[in-house]
């Protein structure tokens, strides 16, 4: 538990809060991640993640151990490494992976004007810019199954985009559509993805709609597409939604920007200067 402690440790310290979309927040001794921000991350506490890096924690579970490796960014090794030294058995191959590519964070990093999440197959967002806490809202407050687009989209009607985007009924039959035709692809490809696998359950059981398009095989496509925002601060904003997929990965790429000269571009430019912390 020692050695885990002091590996989290220094995993902690290489990850900036712009990686892992969160704001600075004003002086730092260190750049990397506060144990306050990496607890918000992996939906922990900060006491736990305190006990954690003193090695006074028992070993723990998968599923800790899962929250953290997202919200630490590690690979798919360094992922595996953890379970080992939290006295785990690493995922069975062909889990859906949650490494994002340095080439990805690079991406991100460079667009820096438009809103981007970056999601894992399942739908489940597992990194964001701040430009997105701004528009959409932060989902780092989210926990657990709350940070899965598609559950959200069945279990909560009207939440996916966090109750701000609007979509006619052609576009949201759309959405639905292509949302259960990636979510089938990825039990295609990941059959042994334990959590995948609840979570269809999960969207069986708890929706008649899901369960009636799963069982019907629909298929459907994710195309660009104007979708209206409402925001707090700023009031409506028409945004081009583009979702791209990462070269030589499963990861889903939600990227939101505004043609060049439009009122939706100026408000879209003075979210980025006022950030999130002045409109959160």
């Amino acid at each position: 538990m020692a050695e885990l402690g002091k590996t989290l440790h220094a995993w902690r310290d290489r990850v900036t809060p712009a990686e892992a979309g969160l704001p600075a927040g004003g002086r730092r001794r260190a750049p990397g991640l506060r144990r306050e921000e990496l607890a918000q991350l992996a939906g922990l506490s900060v006491d736990y993640i305190l006990r954690l890096e003193q090695g006074r924690s028992s070993a723990p579970s998968a599923q800790v151990l899962t929250a953290l490796a997202r919200a630490l960014r590690l690979s798919d090794s360094e992922r595996d490494h953890l379970f080992v030294l939290a006295g785990q058995t690493p995922p069975r191959p062909g889990a859906i992976s949650t490494y994002i590519p340095p080439g990805v964070q690079r991406l991100i990093g460079q667009l820096e004007g438009a809103p981007i999440c970056v999601c894992a197959a399942s739908w489940t967002m597992i990194s964001w810019n701040p430009l997105w806490s701004a528009l959409i809202g932060d989902p780092s407050v989210l926990r657990g199954r709350e940070r899965n687009i598609i559950w959200r989209h069945f279990m909560l009607p009207g939440t996916a985009g966090f109750g701000r985007v609007a979509q006619t009924p052609e576009q949201t039959a759309a959405f639905t559509r292509a949302m259960v035709t990636d979510l089938r692809a990825a039990t295609a490809r990941y059959p042994n993805d334990a959590d995948l696998r609840a979570l269809i359950h999960e969207l069986r059981t708890g929706s008649p709609r899901f369960a009636a398009l799963w069982d019907d095989h629909v298929v459907g496509f994710h195309e660009s597409n104007v979708k209206t925002i409402n925001h707090p601060e700023l009031g409506e904003m028409a945004l081009d939604c583009d979702v791209l997929t990462a070269p030589g990965s499963d990861l889903r790429l939600v990227i939101y920007t505004a043609a060049p000269n439009t009122e939706a571009a100026e408000k879209l430019r003075l979210l980025s200067v006022l950030g999130l912390q002045a409109l959160s």
